[in-house]
């Protein structure tokens, strides 16, 4: 196994640890966390916020599904983590009335776990793949003629003796989740009929999640206070609701039950997430670049050693909703902060800061 793959199954600490143990994090989280996220969901398609193209694309193909009395194409959504993949899938198992079952891509670790579940689908299931991207490379050319010609190639015996057994199973609706669509082969990502890109919600479309996961949870909740959680939310619906979860408990200890702005602001201010969605370890990556290497550039192995970080974290964790947003840009010469970051943090940008405003391609 060449070093390229190990990095790609590499299941143990990493950039996946350190996005976990974050409240702004979109990762998802598992035990009571997980347990909170499934009574928020919305199980139709028509109660699901945000996502206008990716909902309309996906509703016209379920109505001709549905018409048809047909399986629905493979579907792969991808976007960020946090932007409620999970929920569209079982909102489409829902929409079809049909057997919804769930999985992931570091979970199957041989042929038979991957044999046992094909064969076993019902017929136009449902069956959907987290993180797709990690899933082995051996598993990955299994699924191709599952998905295309619904049959399974079964090995029967060891040695000279061994033969293989072509196997027909139900059709079935593929739905493949990834947050790097990149690392995806072109074998599978061409197995797909419906690519779904999902993007970051507007503050709008997080106030109206706020308040309405704020009335399943039986919390009061005004416009200003859900608009608050909503700006700090960094586009994610996952980190909004862990935030209105943390903002609830602070209302019913220390104010009125109620969450105002007032409320909201003491709150996220205890948590140390900021205006802008930042919190301490954004600030400390920016002040680092910015108090000592001048503002960049500086190398990615010399920010990590500076930060005490491994560079995959830094890399796949920190680094990317910041330069989303403006804040951090990524050169041939390593890492800059922006004018945006020297202002947020309330630091006198020097004349260069102005060179590298605008984004780069690198």
């Amino acid at each position: 196994m060449d070093f390229l793959t190990k990095k790609r199954f590499d299941t143990n600490g990493g950039p996946r640890e350190a996005e976990v143990a974050r409240v702004v994090s979109g990762a998802a989280r598992s035990g009571d966390e997980d347990e909170f996220e499934l009574k928020l969901r919305p199980v139709r398609l028509q109660e699901f916020i945000g996502q206008s193209k990716a909902k309309e694309q996906l509703a016209v193909a379920l109505e001709a599904a549905r018409s048809r009395g047909e399986a629905l194409d493979h579907v792969l959504l991808f976007g960020p983590p946090g932007l409620g993949k999970t929920t569209l899938a079982t909102i489409i198992a829902n929409e079809l009335g049909v057997g919804f079952q769930q999985t992931s891509g570091p979970a199957l670790e041989k042929q038979g776990d991957l044999t046992a579940i094909l064969t076993n689908l019902r017929e136009r299931q449902v069956l959907f793949l987290d993180e797709i991207h990690r899933l082995q490379p051996v598993l990955e050319e299994k699924l191709y003629i599952a998905l295309e010609d619904y049959k399974l190639d079964i090995m029967i015996g060891q040695g000279p003796a061994a033969r293989t057994h072509v196997m027909t199973i139900h059709p079935f609706t593929f739905v493949g989740a990834t947050t790097r669509p990149g690392l995806l082969s072109s074998p599978l990502r061409s197995r797909f009929g419906i690519l779904l890109r999902l993007e970051f919600y507007t503050d709008d479309e997080l106030r109206f999640i706020v308040e309405r996961s704020a009335e399943v949870m039986g919390v009061g909740v005004d416009t200003d206070g859900a608009a608050e959680i909503a700006m700090r939310s960094r586009g994610t619906p996952r980190i909004a609701n862990r935030l209105l979860r943390r903002v609830r408990d602070y209302a019913q200890v220390r104010a009125h039950g109620r969450i105002d702005l007032a409320t909201a602001q003491a709150a996220l201010e205890m948590l140390e997430v900021d205006a802008h969605g930042f919190d301490e370890l954004d600030r400390r990556l920016l002040r680092t670049i910015i108090e000592k290497y001048d503002g960049g550039p500086v190398g990615l192995n010399t920010l990590a050693a500076a930060l005490g970080e491994e560079e995959d974290a830094l890399e796949e964790v920190y680094e990317p909703f910041l330069m989303q947003i403006g804040f951090l840009n990524r050169t041939p010469r390593g890492r800059v902060a922006t004018r945006l970051a020297y202002e947020h943090l309330g630091i006198a940008p020097p004349v260069k800061a102005a060179l590298f405003d605008r984004p780069t391609l690198f």
